[in-house]
């Protein structure tokens, strides 16, 4: 148990690669992992889109904001709700299938996410390295048309998988105390928001965010540079209308 612990908390997004490619029955066991993931009634609403070609992946390191990791490494996996399978073998069976709603993008997204985290796992066992890839839902609609996605099944993440060609720092986290809530939700004060969050602040991580992007304080780089209001709002808005053309709001 301590060597999964210890593999967990060594976690680090990879955005290095080599080009060294990955043997053919480490992928599969790395994606039977994932298919061993918990998930929503044994259902399985999700699928995973594993996309090794080269011309493709380059198309998605177009839609992936050209960071250079999507065509570094030999591996890019989609993790998409996908109740298109499910409905399709329902109404195979003389069942009515009721899935396209918001609901049933709720559990499908869970599922997928918790297969991605399964792949992750696995793939580091083995000493590969991963990234997730938030830009799947920046691009879903792109996405969408380059890996033909049908009605039903939307990008939820990715990640990029391969040899690492890097060993970054750890990435601090915050005490386990400001995330985990004992029996109910405990709000905190002011002088508890300072406390906690005091040792990621400290950070030379942080230091070096404050000074490339010019900023007093690690909130601003999120709200200011990272995450700004208008990204928020347009990023919201084409999702849904993904979401739409999906399906999802049927």
């Amino acid at each position: 148990m301590s060597d999964v612990k210890e593999q967990i908390i060594s976690h680090r997004s990879i955005r290095k690669y080599r080009s060294e490619p990955v043997p053919d029955d480490m992928l599969r066991q790395v994606l039977e992992a994932g298919i061993s993931a918990s998930n929503t009634g044994n259902m399985q609403v999700y699928s995973m889109i594993v996309t090794k070609d080269e011309g493709l992946r380059k198309k998605l390191w177009e839609a992936h904001f050209r960071q250079n990791m999507v065509m570094q490494a030999p591996v890019h996996i989609t993790f998409c709700a996908d109740v298109n399978r499910f409905s399709k073998w329902c109404r195979a069976r003389r069942a009515e299938p009721a899935y396209e709603n918001l609901l049933w993008f709720c559990n499908a997204a869970a599922d997928a996410t918790l297969a991605s985290q399964n792949v992750t796992l696995a793939a580091e066992s083995f000493g590969l390295g991963v990234c997730y890839l938030g830009t799947a839902i920046y691009n879903a609609g792109r996405i969408i048309d380059i890996l033909k996605l049908p009605k039903g099944v939307i990008p939820v993440t990715a990640l990029v998988v391969g040899y690492p060609d890097e060993q970054p720092p750890l990435t601090g986290r915050l005490p386990l105390e400001a995330v985990v809530h004992h029996e109910t939700y405990r709000d905190i004060s002011n002088d508890e928001i300072n406390r906690l969050y005091a040792g990621l602040e400290a950070t030379e991580q942080t230091r070096q965010l404050l000074e490339i992007n010019q900023k007093e304080t690690l909130a601003q780089v999120f709200t200011d540079n990272r995450y700004t209001q208008k990204d928020n709002e347009a990023v919201s808005a084409s999702y849904r209308e993904v979401m739409i053309r999906q399906g999802f709001f049927k």
